[in-house]
C-alpha cells in the first residue's frame, strides 16, 4: 500500500552530469556547499593568505611564468593574486671585480598569495614544473604574516649581500692602498658593509688593517 508522503526513488542508470550539476547548485543555494579537502576550514572564505610551492630545482622563474598564464587563461585572478620568486640583489667580488646579480633566497620554491580552495589548489599544483605544496598531508599550511614580511622586506632591502671568495684565516693579497702588494690574514669580514679586517706583517708585528672588500684578492 502507497503512502502519498513517500519519497520517490531514483532510477542511477538515468542519473545523468547534468543532474548532478544541478543537485551541486541546489546544495550551494542551501548553504551546504561541496567538501574541500585541501582548503583550510579555519580560514574565513575569500581570504587569501601566503603559501609556499614546491618546483624542480632552476625552474622558479619558469614556474612563475606558466601559473600567471593559467590564471589569465582560466579567469582566476580573483583567487590567485601574486607569484613571487624570493630574489635578493648580491654582489660577488671576484679576482678585483665586484659583479652584481639577483640571487634566488629559496631555490625550489615560490610564494603563491591565494585563496585557498579546491578550484585555486588545482590550478596552481597542475602548473608544469610544480611538484606540489609545503604542508602537513593533503593541507597546505599558510605562513604567518610575520614570515611573509620578512621574506618581502629582504627582497626590496636597499644594501645588497655581499658575497666574497675568501675566508676568515685565508691568506690574502692587499691590491690597493697604502700596503699595496703586502700578503695580508683574513681576521673578520663586514658583509653589511663591503668591509674586511685583515692583519698585516708590519715591522715584524701584525696590525689590524680594515679595508674594502675590492682592496683585496685572494691568492
Amino acid at each position: 500500500m502507497s503512502s502519498k508522503n513517500q519519497e520517490p526513488t531514483i532510477d542511477q542508470d538515468s542519473w545523468t552530469e547534468e543532474d548532478e550539476a544541478t543537485e551541486t547548485q541546489a546544495e550551494h543555494k542551501a548553504g551546504r556547499g561541496v567538501a574541500r579537502p585541501h582548503a583550510d576550514k579555519e580560514a574565513p572564505v575569500g581570504v587569501s593568505e601566503w603559501y609556499v610551492v614546491h618546483t624542480y630545482s632552476g625552474y622558479e622563474n619558469k614556474v612563475k611564468k606558466n601559473l600567471e598564464q593559467r590564471i589569465e587563461t582560466m579567469g582566476m585572478q580573483g583567487k590567485i593574486l601574486r607569484v613571487v620568486v624570493p630574489t635578493e640583489e648580491e654582489v660577488e667580488i671576484r679576482d678585483g671585480q665586484r659583479k652584481t646579480n639577483r640571487r634566488r633566497v629559496f631555490p625550489g620554491y615560490v610564494l603563491v598569495e591565494m585563496v585557498m580552495d579546491d578550484e585555486s589548489w588545482y590550478v596552481v599544483r597542475n602548473t608544469p614544473g610544480v611538484t606540489g605544496f609545503v604542508g602537513s598531508g593533503t593541507r597546505p599550511l599558510p605562513l604567518s604574516q610575520e614570515e611573509v614580511d620578512k621574506i618581502l622586506q629582504r627582497m626590496e632591502a636597499e644594501q645588497p649581500r655581499i658575497k666574497v671568495s675568501f675566508r676568515v684565516g685565508e691568506t690574502v693579497r692587499i691590491v690597493e692602498g697604502p700596503f699595496a702588494d703586502f700578503m695580508a690574514v683574513v681576521d673578520e669580514l663586514f658583509p653589511e658593509r663591503g668591509k674586511v679586517r685583515v692583519l698585516v706583517s708590519f715591522f715584524g708585528r701584525e696590525t689590524p688593517v680594515e679595508m674594502d672588500f675590492l682592496q683585496v684578492e685572494r691568492i
